[in-house]
């Protein structure tokens, strides 16, 4: 038995997630949104090597920034 769909039931498009987000930010497990430092892939030789490791570490990010990364993350 097929059942066909009105024009009221018909499905909304998928929620996808954007994917330049999703490569520079990731939630914890805790639910923390953190990224990392930019600055670190150009002119890579002129930086002194404590800088370059700075920029190797993930920071959190800021309060204000959360609720529209969020969006972006969960697809909505």
């Amino acid at each position: 038995m097929k059942m066909t769909t009105t024009r009221q039931e018909r499905q909304l498009p998928k929620l996808k997630t954007h994917k330049g987000a999703a490569s520079r930010f990731r939630v914890t497990g805790g639910g923390k949104i953190v990224r990392m430092y930019g600055s670190r892939n150009n002119f890579r030789r002129k930086k002194r090597k404590p800088v370059t490791v700075k920029f190797g570490r993930t920071v959190e990010v800021s309060p204000t920034h959360v609720p529209a990364i969020k969006r972006l993350l969960s697809g909505q």
